[in-house]
């Protein structure tokens, strides 16, 4: 090797920090800038690269290149050659750790066939088999890396790809390996921070070059590209000037422009020892016509390591600052990527503390949600679904609007039981956020397809009957009517009773299933928040569903025995009021009657004579007997409805679905989490398979990134 020319092709501290960064497969997530030969099989790439380098890189097919080689040389005291490898980001621990394993770092020389048995040793660490038949992969890719350094050496890097084929070769190659090649190459020319050589023979037509295609794909404005022509003496007599054209970018220009060299020949390979390649390439520049005209700076390999040092300087220097503002970036996404996963989770105690975080979380936030505490964190505004007092408090005005003015089946006589206005109008915005359909249904509140089987259909129930409830009661009174004198029997209350309150069955049902869908929805949505982890978030559903299940049935069966004591039990009540509406009434209902007797006095107003009064309160004993019972059950159900609303509303809804110890909400506690077994929480909160590889890839390109971080500083 040539020592005395001089490889200076950047800047040595900042071309070393990058070699450093490469080999920490930064390259890998960050576009790093590099010097990137490519060409077709038959091309003379590997004479460039040979060119370039003074390495003995093989020529014959059988060992053109079948991975990536990184070379480096690095100027340093004392004279060394190391060879290792570098595995890809995506390798598995087991290949990784072999790769890295091995390296070489006792040559002195690459002379003779030592650099080609180095290539045959690596190429079988990588699993490359020689044919197609081996069963071993052909190409690979896992990068080679070469580094030179002695005291005369100045810095280069250069990465040699494998070049591109359009026809396999028997027993060697194959259609997929044409593929694989052109996406591997295709993959380091995608890096815009890359210096691609494309090289290219000069007796062929350019515009049919596969590689070209694929520069002007990846660098479409051709500002990283550089065309280098070989085999000039091959050049048909006559087509020359169309080559000399292009160098002198007449035609076919490319951002960098266009070089040419002359590689050696197999006869002058063969002469090696006594034939320099260089003084070969001078005198054929300087002798043969027409390419000993063109610009001395376009010709020779020599010519062409000048040019790289400018390209290669000016990209390391432009683009320096913006690769360590990219590992920053990439760092904090991978980092940011790893806290979404959690802490790892694969001995129980990390899955039980993993388990236990969330579910104090789950409580923390359900304790301020039915605090209506929504200042505490963020998520109650961007997700409405958690504000569940809000929703609670709405719902049960709304219910309680429902049973004022749809409870009863029909009007009772002289009713003006209306909500003030005011009072009237928040309802109805209420309604307006809960309300899915616009008929009079029981049901607000959508229901979740896991919980529908419990939940009560929302059936119609229309405004109360404008019927003559005197007559209806008359008539029911008629055809049950015993020895009684002047009075009712006891049973005929509770009869008219159960008819009169026949709406509160699906207004209370459907009342309490909307409650449900709100706890449910709730807790659904606190689980998304609190649980990014799918496959978590599915196992701790799963395994609280049966216990929500249970209480949201055991609130509704409430639900329904509220309805049966209310209902179908014995009218009952020592609320006072009940007295004082039935006295209301009935003085209403005689001073209306009177209304017709009175007569002016002066200096007295309305009067009423004693006869007359006497007269007006007479009647049948059967009209006395309506009217009272016609009172008496107004009077009740006045009483019995707000009893019945608050009782709802406190002990089915609040009680058994929102604030009670056992409201379904306080299943998923610390208390459960420490109640599950050992099998249990490796169902539920075990990693998958899928979610440790991305953990370990998350690691480790932590790792490489951090190192590489270092290395910056």
């Amino acid at each position: 090797m040539d020592t005395k020319r001089k490889k200076n092709l950047a800047d040595p501290v900042l071309l070393e920090t990058i070699d450093k960064l490469f080999e920490y497969n930064i390259g890998e997530y960050v576009d790093l800038p590099q010097l990137l030969v490519v060409g077709d099989q038959s091309s003379g790439k590997s004479s460039v690269l040979a060119g370039l380098t003074d390495l003995p890189f093989p020529r014959d097919s059988g060992l053109c290149t079948r991975f990536a080689t990184q070379i480096t040389f690095r100027r340093s005291p004392s004279s060394k050659i190391a060879v290792s490898i570098i595995p890809p980001a995506n390798a598995t621990q087991e290949h990784s750790d072999k790769i890295r394993a091995w390296k070489k770092d006792n040559l002195t020389s690459f002379k003779g066939q030592i650099l080609v048995d180095v290539l045959r040793e690596v190429s079988g660490l990588m699993g490359i088999g020689d044919t197609s038949a081996s069963g071993k992969r052909t190409f690979s890719d896992d990068v080679l890396k070469i580094e030179i350094c002695g005291p005369e050496q100045e810095h280069l890097s250069v990465v040699d790809v494998p070049g591109i084929f359009k026809k396999t070769t028997k027993g060697v190659t194959t259609s997929a390996d044409i593929e694989l090649v052109q996406s591997m190459v295709g993959n380091y020319m995608r890096n815009p921070r890359s210096a691609i050589l494309a090289v290219i023979p000069a007796n062929v037509d350019i515009a049919t070059q596969e590689i070209l295609e694929m520069a002007d794909m990846h660098d479409s404005k051709g500002v990283r590209t550089l065309g280098v022509l070989t085999k000039p003496d091959l050049v048909d007599k006559g087509a020359e000037q169309s080559v000399v054209d292009l160098v002198e970018g007449k035609r076919d220009k490319l951002g960098l422009g266009w070089s040419v060299v002359r590689n050696p020949g197999q006869q002058q390979i063969k002469e090696e020892a006594t034939v320099d390649r260089h003084e070969s390439e001078k005198l054929f520049f300087t002798t043969a016509e027409p390419w000993n005209k063109l610009d001395k700076d376009r010709v020779g390999i020599e010519a062409l390591q000048r040019r790289l040092k400018e390209i290669l300087t000016e990209m390391v220097r432009r683009e320096f600052p913006n690769v360590k503002a990219d590992i920053n970036k990439r760092l904090s996404a991978c980092q940011g990527s790893l806290g979404k996963l959690g802490p790892s989770r694969e001995t129980t105690e990390q899955q039980q503390k993993y388990l236990l975080d969330l579910a104090s979380r789950f409580q923390r936030l359900t304790s301020w949600a039915l605090e209506a505490r929504y200042g505490s964190d963020d998520v109650f505004e961007t997700r409405p679904a958690l504000r569940l007092a809000t929703d609670i408090v709405n719902r049960n005005a709304v219910f309680s609007d429902d049973v004022r003015q749809r409870g009863h089946t029909i009007n009772f006589s002289g009713d003006s039981d209306q909500e003030p206005e005011g009072a009237a109008n928040i309802i109805a915005v209420w309604r307006d956020k809960l309300i899915v359909t616009k008929t009079p249904s029981v049901r607000y509140i959508k229901n979740a397809s896991d919980i529908d089987e419990l939940m009560h259909e929302g059936k119609k129930v229309v405004a109360p009957a404008e019927t003559d409830i005197l007559a209806w009661l008359r008539s029911v009174y008629d055809s049950c009517r015993g020895f009684e004198l002047g009075s009712f029997d006891a049973s005929l209350l509770p009869m008219v009773w159960k008819k009169q309150s026949a709406h509160w069955d699906n207004l209370a049902l459907g009342y309490i299933s909307d409650i449900v869908a709100l706890v449910h929805d709730f807790i659904v949505n606190l689980l998304h928040e609190v649980c990014e982890d799918e496959h978590i978030r599915i196992g701790v559903y799963n395994a609280i569903t049966d216990q929500l299940a249970e209480r949201y049935k055991k609130a509704i069966d409430h639900a329904k025995f509220i309805l049966h004591v209310e209902r179908s039990g014995t009218p009952l009540t020592t609320n006072h009021y009940f007295a004082d509406n039935l006295e209301k009434s009935r003085t209403k209902r005689m001073r209306d009657s009177l209304k017709t007797q009175t007569i002016e006095i002066s200096g007295y107003g309305a009067m009423v004579q004693v006869d007359s009064m006497i007269q007006g309160s007479t009647g049948s004993n059967t009209e006395h007997t309506i009217q009272d019972l016609h009172d008496i059950l107004r009077s009740y159900y006045k009483v019995a409805r707000k009893r019945f609303v608050d009782v709802l509303c406190m002990q089915a809804a609040d009680y058994h679905l929102v604030k009670g110890p056992d409201a379904p909400a306080r299943v998923f506690t610390p208390a459960f989490v420490s109640g599950l077994t050992a099998e249990q929480l490796e169902q539920i909160a075990g990693e998958e398979m899928v979610s440790k590889k991305k953990r370990e890839g998350l690691m480790r390109e932590i790792g490489n990134l951090q190192n590489g971080k270092k290395i910056l500083k």
